[in-house]
C-alpha cells in the first residue's frame, strides 16, 4: 500500500501546549471518586498524558474515518488480536500463538503493516505482543502530564436525579425518591503540557510530515468535540501551541531550555485568575538553529 504519509519528519521537534479549564473537571481520577487530579504537595492540577492521547485518537477517528492510513488501534471495544490477524492475512502468513514469524523479514512485514494502517501506532507506538503477536513499536511522539501554572481548587456540588429507576421506587410512600450524587469541578486552571517528536523513531514507524500536521490539527482542536457533563462546551479550550523546530535530527538546543523560553505570569492586580485573559504569555528569543511557530488558538 502506498502510504501518503511516508515523507518522514527529518529533524527534531519539541512543542508546548497551553490550554485552560473553567468550571470543569479536566481529568477525573477514578481511584478518588472522579476528583480532578491534583499534585498533593503543590496543589497544581494535573492531566495525564494518556488523557491527552485519548483526545488525539478520538479526533483522528472522528475526522479521518475513510483514510486507510488513519485507523485507530486503541479504541473502545476494539479486539486487538483481530487487528493483528489482518496484518498476517495481508501477507498470507499464519500466526503462531504468542510468537512472531520466524523469518525476520516476515516479522518486520506485520509490524510495518500495523504502522502503515494505524495512526496511533505510527505516532505513539504500541505493545502488540498478544496471542497474535505483531511485536512492539516505540512511537516518536511523546507527551508529558499537563500541569497547571498555579494551584487549583476543587469545588464539590451535590446534584439530584428526580426520575426513578423502577416502578417500585415510584410507589415509595416516603415522598422523596430523588437520587443524590456529586459533581466536581475546578473554578479555573491554565495548564501546560510538553511534547517531542523523535525523528529517528519517526523513520522507523513511518511517521511523516503529513502525520505531524494531523497531530498539530488534533492538538489545536483537542476539546472541540470532547464536550460532556464534566466538560461543558467551551469550558476547556486550547489557547496556544508553540512548536520548536530544530535544524538537525539531533536537535540544536536541549528541550528543557526551549520550554524555559515560555513565560506565563498572572497579570498585576488579578487576585484570582478566572480566564485566560488574566495571564500574560511571553516568549523569549530562541537560540540559533531553532525555528519557532507560535500558534494562537
Amino acid at each position: 500500500m502506498n502510504n501518503i504519509y511516508t515523507t518522514n519528519v527529518m529533524n527534531k521537534i519539541d512543542f508546548m501546549l497551553i490550554f485552560d479549564a473553567a468550571d470543569a473537571n479536566p481529568n477525573g481520577d477514578p481511584d478518588a471518586g472522579n476528583l480532578p487530579r491534583i499534585d498533593g504537595e503543590t496543589g497544581q492540577g494535573l492531566v495525564t498524558d494518556v488523557c491527552l492521547k485519548r483526545k488525539i485518537r478520538n479526533y483522528v477517528q472522528l475526522t479521518r474515518p475513510d483514510d486507510p492510513h488513519c485507523e485507530i488501534y486503541v479504541k473502545e471495544k476494539a479486539i486487538l488480536n483481530d487487528q493483528h490477524a489482518r496484518a498476517y492475512e495481508a501477507y498470507g502468513l499464519k500466526p503462531e500463538s504468542k510468537k512472531l514469524p520466524k523469518a525476520l523479514e516476515d516479522a518486520e512485514k506485520v509490524r510495518r503493516w500495523m504502522c502503515d494502517h494505524f495512526y496511533d501506532i505510527r505516532t505513539f507506538g504500541a505493545v502488540m505482543a498478544l496471542e497474535v503477536n505483531c511485536g512492539q513499536v516505540r512511537g516518536p511522539v511523546q507527551l508529558s502530564f499537563a500541569r497547571s501554572v498555579e494551584p487549583v481548587i476543587t469545588s464539590e456540588f451535590t446534584v439530584t436525579r428526580c426520575a426513578v429507576a423502577t416502578k417500585r421506587e415510584s410507589e415509595n410512600q416516603s415522598g422523596d425518591n430523588r437520587t443524590m450524587g456529586r459533581k466536581y469541578t475546578i473554578p479555573y486552571g491554565l495548564y501546560v503540557a510538553k511534547g517531542t517528536v523523535n525523528p529517528y523513531l519517526a523513520a522507523q514507524t513511518g511517521f511523516g510530515e503529513g502525520d505531524f500536521q494531523l497531530l498539530v490539527e488534533a492538538l489545536t482542536h483537542l476539546f472541540d468535540f470532547d464536550a460532556s457533563a464534566a466538560r461543558p462546551a467551551g469550558a476547556m479550550a486550547v489557547r496556544k501551541l508553540i512548536l520548536f523546530r530544530h535544524d538537525s535530527p539531533l536537535g540544536s538546543a536541549p528541550a528543557h531550555k526551549l520550554y524555559e523560553l515560555v513565560h506565563i505570569e498572572r497579570k498585576p492586580g488579578v487576585d484570582a485568575a478566572r480566564s485566560y485573559g488574566d495571564y500574560e504569555v511571553r516568549l523569549s528569543p530562541a537560540p540559533q538553529g531553532i525555528a519557532v511557530e507560535d500558534v494562537d488558538c
